[in-house]
């Protein structure tokens, strides 16, 4: 779902064609979150698109850099590839708004879980103990632990964020499964580690119905 060294890679684009049609949703309704790694990148980056942003990033690389992107148009699908890092889907039912968040380590190490809420509270005056939280796939405590955040597992401090900026444990819907153990998964870090051959990204895509 994103080839970093060829942005407008003809495999990935149809890929993610297959992927949003099998979910009836259009690529040129769509927009990606573009992560990018640095030093000159804070981690906590957040953008509302409006409906002009239909469509960015999907077959190329013209999308701002953001680690969460917001929509509020109806039909306006976000889209967020994946390695092993957390992808949140952040819904405000109260105020119809929609956010996909980016929770890596970088992020998590600066508390991104309790940023991406406080955002939503800040400029869209979001009841946390409204919204519902969807978590993906994260690589397991054993391979992947952050040690700046006391040795905790990635999804741990994930959760443990979000619980902690009011968002009720009943009303986040998690995904158990773990990418260096689920080989349905890509994962970054096995690959790196030298425990699969083939490094690659999935996916996950919401829309505001």
């Amino acid at each position: 779902m994103l080839n970093r060294e060829d942005e407008s890679d003809s495999q990935v684009n149809a890929n993610r064609n297959i992927f949003l049609s099998k979910h009836g949703m259009d690529i040129q309704h769509t927009t990606r979150v573009n992560v990018q790694y640095g030093d000159q990148y804070d981690y906590l980056t957040y953008r509302e698109v409006k409906r002009s942003a239909m469509g960015a990033g999907m077959q190329d690389a013209n999308v701002p850099v953001a680690d969460a992107l917001i929509t509020r148009t109806k039909g306006h699908a976000l889209f967020l590839p994946l390695a092993d890092c957390v992808g949140a889907v952040l819904f405000d039912p109260a105020h119809s708004v929609l956010m996909v968040s980016h929770l890596g380590r970088h992020s998590l190490e600066k508390q991104g879980g309790i940023v991406s809420i406080e955002f939503m509270k800040k400029h869209y005056k979001s009841d946390p103990s409204l919204m519902s939280v969807w978590l993906t796939p994260a690589p397991s405590k054993a391979s992947y632990t952050i040690w700046a955040l006391d040795n905790k597992g990635m999804k741990e401090a994930a959760y443990e964020q979000l619980i902690k900026a009011g968002i009720l444990p009943q009303n986040i819907v998690d995904n158990p499964e773990e990418t260096d153990q689920n080989t349905d998964y890509f994962s970054h870090s096995e690959y790196l580690a030298g425990r699969r051959k083939t490094d690659g990204r999935y996916a996950i895509v919401a829309e505001l119905r």
